[in-house]
């Protein structure tokens, strides 16, 4: 039976953050209660399709929903779950965790991915965040305590009112931590969200400040040892994010929950945005035939080790070509300093993945 990464959408937020547009909504008992068994639900259509060798809960808010809730749905999928399993929660670091941890571990959850965003707490007012450092600290403490040791912390660059001292000060606090994950991306100021009707009153890094930003924190985590592996990714050594992967990859994934994407049986499909539509088991829908030499090209280039020849010619009939093809247009940004292209490899550094969008859209 295939392996593939179960993500399972939890939207449910106390506040939604200004700069936020993922689905999420407020929700009380009796919602978190019906969302819980239209979770077990859909998971259950799959019985028989496939093992989850990973499994994530990503939001919203995945501790708002609760520790006995997120231990139901663990529980109800069990068969569904390999040995040894990846299995992550968000959290964020302002709730109420010292029963939510322990019961997630009981269940089985083995990694945990806690919203920092800033260990400047300024910085944190300025997001609309509501938790301090300290609960940062707290949090990881408290998951420690329970038995889970995998942590992933979450930092946002090119902030209102940060600099390189601030971020600095941010790295530190998660090396300080034992944080054995960083995820550090760049704030990008959606439409339809509070922080996109006011940008223009906001003391919002232009493109060249934000990419001094980011090429500071990858040499800062870098020397904090936390290598980089994927454009937004450092890790220390084997604490890579199995399940994040596996999206970069190009490996199947079931998402489960409005707004969630799939790629199975080579097709992408998506539940609306709609968690009432979702409970009345409202069926995803069709998005796109997906595997397609592009496709892999496009998300295997967020990766440090970027594409080889050798899986090109593997994964694809005409891939010898496509990949010569994409090596010729690659060496013009190898001489930029932008990548390194060479007979068996194409991989962007540092710089040029501040221009991947740019150049992906060249190279293939």
């Amino acid at each position: 039976m295939k392996k593939v990464g179960l993500y399972i959408h939890i939207p449910f937020c106390v506040k939604k953050c200004d700069y936020c547009d993922f689905y999420s909504v407020v929700g009380d008992d009796m919602l978190m209660d019906a969302y819980t068994s239209a979770v077990i639900s859909a998971i259950n259509e799959y019985r028989g399709q496939f093992v989850a060798d990973t499994v994530y809960f990503g939001g919203g808010t995945p501790s708002v929903l609760g520790g006995r809730r997120i231990s139901q749905i663990l529980d109800a999928a069990k068969e569904f779950i390999t040995p040894h399993a990846e299995i992550t929660v968000e959290v964020n670091p302002g709730d109420n965790l010292a029963e939510f941890f322990p019961l997630c571990a009981d269940s089985g959850v083995n990694r945990v991915s806690i919203g920092l965003q800033s260990a400047n707490d300024n910085e944190l007012k300025n997001l609309t965040r509501r938790h301090t450092s300290l609960d940062v600290a707290d949090a990881v403490k408290l998951a420690r305590l329970s038995g889970i040791d995998n942590i992933s912390l979450d930092l946002m660059l090119a902030t209102e009112g940060q600099t390189e001292e601030t971020i600095a000060r941010s790295i530190d606090f998660c090396a300080e931590l034992h944080a054995n994950h960083i995820s550090a991306y760049m704030l990008k100021i959606e439409e339809n969200t509070p922080f996109y009707d006011k940008k223009g009153d906001m003391n919002i890094p232009d493109e060249d400040r934000a990419a001094e930003m980011y090429l500071f924190a990858c040499n800062r985590l870098e020397n904090r040892g936390y290598k980089q592996y994927e454009i937004s990714n450092f890790a220390k050594p084997g604490c890579h994010s199995r399940h994040n992967l596996k999206y970069w990859n190009m490996d199947e994934y079931v998402g489960i929950g409005p707004s969630a994407h799939s790629f199975f049986d080579g097709k992408r499909f998506f539940y609306e945005r709609d968690i009432h539509a979702f409970i009345k088991g409202n069926e995803p829908t069709f998005d796109t035939i997906g595997g397609d030499f592009e496709e892999y090209a496009m998300l295997r280039l967020r990766l440090c080790d970027g594409i080889s020849r050798a899986q090109c010619e593997s994964l694809f009939a005409d891939g010898k070509v496509r990949f010569e093809k994409m090596l010729s247009a690659a060496k013009k940004y190898e001489k930029a300093g932008l990548c390194f292209a060479d007979d068996e490899r194409i991989a962007f550094n540092k710089n040029g993945f501040l221009l991947s969008n740019m150049i992906i859209s060249d190279l293939i």
